[in-house]
């Protein structure tokens, strides 16, 4: 949600139809780069969403800060960490992530990469 979150389009009235966008801008973004992308969410859509081009995961758990967590885990169980790059507004994630090896950027800079 940090990078659905960086425009104030009203996003919180349908959080669902704002994940559907975020796939859909992540789509295009890895056809047009080839860049590998997985977006974890706090929970998974509602209806479901599928994508050839990103993986659409999200926290194991509910709670305050589940996708951090969750990708926090990622980080650290990938044999590569230094291939990844997270897009976070968060500083503990940016710290843990980075401490990993991975690369951060801010939300709101990768959301301008989306267009």
């Amino acid at each position: 949600m940090n990078v659905i979150g960086t425009r104030p389009d009203g996003w919180w009235r349908d959080r669902d139809a704002a994940m559907a966008r975020l796939v859909r801008e992540l789509e295009d973004y890895s056809a047009a780069s080839g860049d590998d992308l997985t977006v974890v969410f706090e929970r998974m859509p509602r209806p479901a969403l599928r994508s050839s081009l990103v993986e659409i995961t999200a926290a194991p758990r509910p709670g305050p800060d589940a996708a951090d967590f969750e990708i926090a885990r990622r980080v650290e169980a990938d044999p590569a960490p230094h291939t990844i790059v997270v897009a976070t507004s968060d500083r503990w994630l940016a710290d843990r992530v980075t401490e990993l090896g991975a690369a951060v950027v801010g939300a709101a800079a990768f959301r301008d990469r989306l267009g």
